[in-house]
């Protein structure tokens, strides 16, 4: 990774954390919390993939349409968050099976 890639990283996240600030109270609290959420679960694509930015963009399709967030995403974030992720690897699943494999002594 060079340092136009850095570069291009921060400018990307800063771009993306100016959209949740542009988003109501209610939503920038879930987003946040999804988002820290994440960060400790780790899904292995969350560096790689769009999962924050589509979680943005369906957060600012809801506010446009006048929706609460939580009528957007149901009263159990915690729940809606593991939805969006259900089928991803995450670093702990990759923890378990390092040590699974580790023989015994």
């Amino acid at each position: 990774m060079g340092i136009q890639d850095i570069i291009e990283g921060k400018r990307q996240w800063r771009a993306h954390l100016a959209r949740v600030k542009a988003l109501p109270p209610d939503y920038q609290i879930v987003y946040k919390e999804i988002q820290r959420y994440y960060f400790k679960v780790g899904p292995l694509e969350l560096t790689e993939g769009d999962l924050l930015s589509g979680l943005v963009d369906f957060f600012e399709e809801g506010a446009a349409a006048g929706k609460g967030v939580l009528e957007l995403i149901g009263d159990d974030v915690a729940a809606f968050a593991d939805g969006l992720i259900k089928d991803s690897r995450t670093y702990a699943d990759v923890y378990q099976e390092s040590v699974k494999q580790k023989p015994r002594k």
